[in-house]
């Protein structure tokens, strides 16, 4: 056996899911990665039903740099993975990228960089064009906007899964244990030394990305349920203004009734209010129900993510 490497300058966490034959061009493009320091890998299979992980298990054994790959028990998707593979690291600055290299390698030496010459504790990419589907780009405008009025994110900040970080904000924000995380809200939780960074975004060559309306939905409901309570404050503000249209709504009957001496028939217009009120009240209750269930989950100690197997590798020094 080889004698573990010390501990690297940084840590390149990839989360891998449904790669394909790009997972060729991404441990060829690390294979070939010079960083002053030195580096680690981490591969985090997150039960990718295309065969990557099979394949990701067997490439590491002749990297030439040290990899840590984790294969997840099951899908729990790419934040629990990427929670998973920060845990595994080891390095002084820690780069979250994707597996389809739309964003280089040379580009996440530039967080490096910036981690290295700034006092941030994470620093997040942006673009000048996003070279993904425009379903996509929505998705993530959308995340964005909720982000900023649910959870007081800058406005001039654009939270994505390219992104570096310091190990203690690392290992402040791997604490979490709960069974519904969500990355950023993590992060945005844990401090406020923030940076952005330009940076160029490629096409995609290979895979499918697992980017669906399913895992936006998901997503945004780990926002909402998890990391504010907003959706609380909504639905009493809801409430009110229901319970004030109720007021006035009577106060209109009576005054028709007993000053103006006019009839109230009104059975359609009674239907309607009592539809409007029943739905606010299964609304409200609803969420009230939610914010109830993931606490019971996440008291009764469902786990965030479950391993499966986590094959180290230290390339020889001969």
């Amino acid at each position: 056996m080889n004698a573990p490497a010390p501990d690297p300058i940084v840590s390149f966490v990839v989360p891998l899911y449904n790669t394909g034959t790009a997972l060729t061009k991404l441990m060829d493009a690390f294979r070939q990665l010079q960083v002053e320091g030195g580096f680690e890998l981490v591969l985090v299979n997150d039960a990718s039903p295309d065969g990557t992980g099979a394949r990701a298990a067997e490439m590491v054994r002749d990297m030439p740099c040290p990899v840590t790959f984790v294969d997840m028990a099951r899908n729990f998707g790419e934040h629990a993975a990427v929670l998973e593979g920060f845990r595994h690291t080891r390095g002084r600055f820690v780069v979250n990228l994707d597996d389809d290299l739309q964003n280089p390698l040379s580009e996440a030496l530039k967080l490096l960089e910036h981690l290295k010459t700034h006092e941030c504790e994470v620093v997040y990419s942006y673009y000048e064009e996003k070279k993904h589907h425009w379903f996509r780009n929505f998705g993530s405008w959308l995340t964005n906007a909720c982000a900023t009025f649910l959870l007081d994110k800058p406005r001039d900040l654009y939270l994505c899964s390219f992104r570096g970080m310091r190990q203690e904000l690392v290992e402040r924000i791997t604490q979490y244990r709960g069974p519904y995380p969500y990355v950023d809200g993590l992060i945005l939780g844990a401090t406020n030394r923030i940076d952005r960074l330009l940076v160029d975004h490629a096409e995609r060559d290979d895979g499918s990305s697992g980017y669906t309306l399913r895992k936006l939905v998901r997503l945004w409901m780990n926002m909402f349920f998890n990391f504010s309570v907003m959706p609380l404050r909504v639905a009493s503000v809801l409430g009110g203004v229901l319970c004030a249209f109720g007021i006035l709504m009577l106060l209109s009957v009576l005054v028709e009734h007993y000053l103006l001496g006019r009839p109230t028939p009104g059975w359609s217009s009674l239907m309607a209010v009592v539809s409007i009120f029943s739905g606010a009240q299964l609304l409200i209750l609803g969420l009230i129900g939610e914010y109830l269930g993931r606490a019971y989950m996440t008291v009764s100690g469902k786990p965030q993510s479950l391993i499966r197997k986590v094959v180290v590798h230290h390339p020889s020094k001969a």
